[in-house]
């Protein structure tokens, strides 16, 4: 059974990521000199933090089954698996190099007490084992671990670091593809890697990888589609607005929140004046808060169109 994309394509060495440059040449040079702090990555998902940590890993050591421990701190986020499988795993030495390590992915989900305990076994052990954390937020880690670890920030990848890895991987598993359909991924990935090369699987299952199979599968509206419903309300056409709205929603199965996501992408894009801008912004994020506290999907969407079309007529 073959792997998903994100797995088979993933890179096996630092040399082989895009869109870290930077990152990847600091990491490099720890590789090199076969020795790392304690380290930190923090930043969005699907930026290749994971994979860093994995990259460097096999660099290290080459076989990572008896040096690495990968653990996800979401599944097991309490003081016992600190207690436990750390401390049991840094306890010995490494086989293969001067120390092991261990990458807690989604270390932000650890509780207080874990992250206290996980302190005091980074001091007790350093002779033995490095730490590797990933988060999204690195605010919600303790400041005693932050300062002992070297930060790195992951930021979203460009669109054309993206597209360079997508055309790679269509390039070798030699699917058809067109412009659009590339355009559409990176626009729906919105810098996120893993998503990207995901929704490029789906859509190639479905024999091309173009507009119509990418908007289909990622649950996303042309950003010209968003921008006229937008359009239409600020010239006070409301039934306009709205029958396009519910078409949307007939023909991509958007939800409430996928559609305001959208709204609030393209708000900025209008040929309105600023103010404008600022106040649909401001309208769509009540009605996303709504929405979360369990409101009606249609009842808050046409509110809000009718909330652009008052401001426009009375600013």
């Amino acid at each position: 059974m073959e792997a998903p994309w994100t797995e088979k394509y993933r890179p096996q060495r630092l040399e082989d990521m895009v869109g870290q440059d930077s990152i990847v040449g600091r990491l490099e040079a720890y590789v090199k000199a076969r020795s790392m702090p304690h380290l930190l990555f923090a930043g969005p998902a699907g930026t290749g933090k994971t994979t860093a940590a994995l990259c460097m890993a096999r660099e290290f050591f080459g076989d990572i089954t008896h040096d690495f421990l990968e653990l996800n701190a979401s599944d097991e986020r309490g003081i016992d698996v600190v207690r436990v499988k750390i401390k049991k795993f840094a306890r010995t030495r490494s086989i293969s190099g001067d120390f092991k390590i261990i990458f807690l992915d989604e270390a932000d989900a650890l509780t207080t007490d874990a992250q206290n305990a996980l302190r005091r076994t980074m001091e007790k052990y350093t002779g033995t084992c490095r730490f590797i954390l990933s988060v999204n937020y690195s605010s919600k880690i303790i400041e005693p671990i932050q300062s002992r670890c070297a930060i790195f920030r992951f930021k979203k990848l460009s669109r054309d670091a993206i597209r360079k890895r997508l055309e790679f991987i269509l390039g070798e598993e030699g699917v058809e593809y067109t412009d659009e359909g590339i355009y559409c991924i990176l626009y729906a990935a919105e810098g996120d890697i893993r998503r990207a090369v995901n929704i490029l699987q789906s859509a190639a299952a479905l024999g091309k990888v173009d507009e119509k199979n990418v908007l289909e599968i990622s649950i996303r509206a042309r950003p010209e589609e968003i921008r006229e419903i937008l359009n239409l309300a600020t010239v006070g056409k409301f039934l306009d607005a709205r029958n396009l709205l519910d078409r949307l929603i007939m023909d991509y199965g958007m939800s409430g929140e996928d559609i305001l996501l959208q709204m609030n992408r393209e708000a900025m894009n209008l040929e309105v004046e600023d103010v404008l801008k600022i106040r649909i912004i401001d309208l769509v994020g009540e009605c996303n808060f709504r929405l979360v506290e369990g409101a009606n999907e249609r009842i808050q969407l046409e509110a809000l169109l009718a909330g652009i079309i008052a401001t426009r007529e009375n600013p």
